[in-house]
């Protein structure tokens, strides 16, 4: 049986960036591919064929055989053959940085124990009150500005960025740096946040060398600001996580370099860029649906299912890819070895076989079977964190939060592989 093609048009929309920017536009074809085309393979000029998978059931099936379906053997992130071919040059690898991401066993399991107890719920409650005290913090802030602000940028970039840092041991007074790093690395494809000099975005920030290049040096500077944690962590260790990963030891040794140095960059820049994401997307829906908002301000015990349906609604993380070890029968059709796949997670989030009125934002949904966080071996490690820290920070905000509403356009990033709002002006009374 010939495998079936995703139309050309539907291809070039899961992978342009500013599709991603448009809600509409990117859910209207992954609800197309889920009725029509739910697993074929997509060819995007420049770019080598991979297999779209915008099922849930599929998603979950990839994901549960993470030895049959790798993260190592290709980029982890879609990118052009062009793009690949820089990277190889630069690293010798597919990789600009080697985090538990793009590791695979027996190396994966090894490199996540290291910190994994940091993330597990019953060490995460000696954090909480930490929690709450920097939530009330933001919500003051956010109070002192006068009944306006930008919620993305006054309030929720700050505040999970904040809990990081804390947890790896980083000083307040670098957190503009961090942000800036994070947005650059996250957000290279949107004109606005990409580093500058970069152009023009978009899909075109995927092929050229000068945006290749662009990324590295972003990579170079926090491996730069974390070689110099790690030389004061091996001479003063702390309690915190940037001493484990400094003083960590893998077989024996010291954690490679280039490891270790990757671990930090992914905590530092996914342990916040994806709460803030997911934090401002909550508020942006209960903006849009009001009688969502006072279900939840009249019954703050939905505020877990609040939380997992922001987590849901804006599922920050749009894609991983995965490479097949081996040959497999999936939906009627053969997935062969050495195939690349591109694993969908807002389709699954919105799969009609799944959720109940997928499209509805409900603050009080039950079951949940989110995707967000991934699934399997390579489940997110900070999932229990993220969302502890957004339960701390709307406890404190929704019952103080007499009215909102949007003074001005919000606008999400252009971004295909962590997306987010990255402009929200609101409006607002506060106690």
């Amino acid at each position: 049986m010939t495998a079936p093609r995703l139309p050309a048009e539907l291809a070039a929309t899961i992978v342009d960036p500013f599709a991603h920017a448009d809600a509409g536009r990117i859910h209207g074809a992954f609800t197309k591919m889920r009725a029509d085309y739910p697993l074929a393979i997509a060819e995007v000029e420049g770019c080598e064929p991979f297999w779209a998978v915008s099922k849930h059931a599929d998603i979950l099936d990839i994901s549960k055989q993470n030895a049959l379906f790798m993260n190592g053997v290709k980029s982890t992130t879609f990118t052009t053959k062009a793009g690949t071919e820089q990277v190889m040059k630069i690293t010798g690898t597919p990789h600009l940085v080697k985090s538990l991401v793009q590791m695979d066993p027996p190396e994966h399991p090894k490199y996540r124990v290291l910190t994994q107890s940091w993330f597990l719920p019953q060490n995460l409650r000696k954090l909480e009150p930490r929690l709450r005290q920097l939530a009330k913090i933001y919500v003051d802030r956010m109070a002192d500005k006068g009944g306006s602000c930008d919620f993305v940028g006054d309030v929720a970039v700050w505040y999970p960025l904040r809990v990081i840092m804390d947890i790896l041991g980083v000083p307040e007074s670098d957190e503009p740096r961090m942000l800036k790093l994070t947005q650059e690395l996250f957000g290279a494809t949107d004109p606005e946040l990409g580093r500058a000099g970069d152009a023009p975005g978009g899909f075109g920030a995927l092929m050229s060398d000068d945006a290749v290049a662009s990324l590295q040096a972003t990579v170079m500077d926090f491996f730069q600001y974390f070689n110099a944690i790690t030389e004061d962590r091996r001479a003063h260790p702390r309690d915190d996580v940037a001493s484990v990963i400094a003083n960590g030891k893998i077989d024996g040794q010291p954690l490679d370099p280039f490891n270790a140095m990757s671990y930090y960059v992914i905590l530092a820049a996914a342990g916040h860029d994806t709460t803030s994401a997911s934090t401002a997307g909550g508020m942006w829906a209960l903006i849009d649906n009001p009688a969502e908002f006072k279900k939840l301000k009249d019954n703050p015990a939905l505020m877990p299912s609040f939380v997992d349906e922001a987590i849901r609604w804006t599922t920050p993380v749009r894609h991983f890819m995965r490479s097949s070890t081996a040959d497999y029968e999936l939906r009627g059709q053969t997935i062969k070895k050495d195939d690349w796949l591109m694993l969908l997670y807002p389709s699954g989030n919105r799969d009609e076989e799944v959720f109940d009125e997928p499209f509805k934002f409900k603050v009080d949904r039950s079951p949940n079977k989110l995707l967000s966080f991934g699934f399997g071996a390579h489940v997110c490690i900070g999932q229990h964190l993220a969302k502890m820290e957004m339960r701390a920070l709307f406890d404190e905000l929704i019952p103080r939060l007499q009215s909102i509403e949007f003074d001005g356009e919000p606008r999400l990033s252009a971004a295909n592989f962590v997306n987010g709002p990255k402009k929200m002006p609101v409006r607002y009374k506060i106690n």
